[in-house]
């Protein structure tokens, strides 16, 4: 059965809205900028209040956890995070990291200037620790969460069921399918890539760029 996936783009960002057992899980959120947007997208696709079960962090970058404290607000809905991000929620500190490609170390300085200025405004705690080989089912999500540190230290990616991968920012499709560009540590990305390529994965969804199939990353 084909699963009910809902892409939502978040300017260069990517949230994911999953129909689920009673309503529907939330990967991801945006930019806290980007509100508006979302809750207008969450509204016409029927997830009211009532019906979001979940709102599942990726990882701790702004750009991904930007909505997650006014869900958590409005909607009266759970976040869960790995246990590795989740000072970067109180504190609005992230660690150092390496990046790869040039216009990435463009993008990440204006937007830790971002996170600077903004942090105060979005700390939040969350009320869930995700945990290595979860099973997601008691929120009516039939997928599991996988550990996969590297571009953070807390990074998870989501399979479902159907075979398909919310990958964070632990695989990208910016231009093509590759992994992350920003790393806080270069072997823990290299073992979650070796992890993730022994799963059964047919579609994967990064945060940044169109879903692609699992065979087409190199």
């Amino acid at each position: 059965m084909e699963e009910d996936i809902k892409v939502i783009n978040l300017s260069f960002v990517n949230a994911f809205l999953v129909k689920i057992k009673g309503g529907f899980a939330l990967i991801d959120t945006g930019l806290s900028r980007q509100w508006e947007k979302l809750e207008k997208i969450l509204i016409s696709e029927g997830c009211l209040p009532n019906k979001l079960k979940i709102v599942i962090l990726t990882h701790g970058d702004g750009d991904h956890i930007g909505n997650a404290k006014k869900l958590g607000e409005k909607y009266k809905v759970k976040i869960a995070i790995h246990k590795a991000d989740y000072n970067w929620l109180e504190s609005g500190e992230i660690p150092k990291r390496k990046v790869k490609a040039g216009f990435m170390k463009v993008l990440l300085a204006l937007f830790l200037l971002f996170r600077k200025n903004k942090a105060d405004k979005n700390l939040f705690k969350a009320d869930l620790f995700l945990k290595d080989n979860e099973s997601l089912k008691k929120y009516g999500f039939d997928a599991k969460v996988i550990h996969t540190p590297g571009h953070s230290s807390g990074s998870v990616v989501i399979l479902t069921k159907g075979k398909n991968l919310f990958a964070g920012d632990t695989l990208e499709n910016r231009k093509k399918p590759k992994t992350a560009q920003i790393i806080e540590n270069e072997d823990d990305l290299k073992n979650s890539l070796k992890k993730i390529k022994k799963l059964d994965i047919k579609m994967v969804y990064p945060g940044h760029g169109k879903p692609f199939l699992m065979m087409d990353l190199n």
